[in-house]
C-alpha cells in the first residue's frame, strides 16, 4: 500500500543517517473514508489528494522546526497492508504507521523547488491565523499549495543534500 509521509529536509537528512523513517509516523493514504468522500475520483486522483494532505502537514512540521529549510517534503513509501491504523486526525486520508520504514521502501520524495521558499515561509507564518478562520491567512497558505512539488526517485534522496 502506498503512503505519503509529511517531512522536512532536516527530518529527511536524519532519516538518511538512520537508514529509516522513525515510527510512529503520521502518514496519508487512500483510506475508505477518502474513497467515500471523493467517490468520483480514480486511484490517481485519490493518491494525489492524499499526497496534497501530506504536503499540508509538512507545513506544520516546518512551523515546529524553525531551523528547517522552508521547503515542503513528502515521502512516498510502500508498506504492507495493515501497517497503518487510523489516527486521531480529522483528515480523511490520515493514518499512523507504527513501525519504522526502511529507506528502501521509500519510492520517491516530492520536494518544493527553491522558488517556493518565500510562499512556504509566508504560509508557515500564516498557519495560526488560518486555523483561527482568517480568510486572508488561508489564502496565504494556499499560495504555498499552488507550487507543485518536484519529484525525486528514492535512489536520489541523497542528491537533495549535495
Amino acid at each position: 500500500m502506498r503512503i505519503y509521509l509529511p517531512s522536512t529536509l532536516s527530518a529527511l537528512a536524519a532519516a538518511l543517517r538512520a537508514g529509516e523513517v522513525a515510527a510512529p509516523a503520521c502518514a496519508f493514504t487512500v483510506t475508505p473514508t477518502l474513497r467515500e468522500w471523493y467517490a468520483s475520483g480514480d486511484m490517481e486522483e485519490l493518491e494525489y489528494a492524499a499526497m496534497t494532505a501530506a504536503a499540508r502537514a509538512s507545513l506544520r512540521l516546518l512551523a515546529a522546526d524553525p531551523r528547517a529549510p522552508r521547503r515542503r517534503v513528502v515521502l512516498a513509501a510502500e508498506v504492507a497492508e495493515g501497517a497503518t491504523t487510523r489516527g486521531a486526525s480529522p483528515d480523511r486520508a490520515a493514518v499512523v504507521v507504527q513501525t519504522a520504514i526502511p529507506l528502501e521502501r521509500v519510492m520517491s520524495a516530492h520536494v518544493d523547488g527553491v522558488e517556493a521558499v518565500t510562499d512556504v515561509e509566508a504560509a508557515v507564518a500564516a498557519l495560526p491565523a488560518a486555523d483561527a478562520g482568517d480568510d486572508d491567512a488561508r489564502f496565504t497558505v494556499g499560495g504555498a499549495e499552488g507550487h507543485e512539488l518536484l519529484w525525486y526517485a528514492g535512489s536520489e534522496l541523497s542528491y537533495l543534500f549535495g
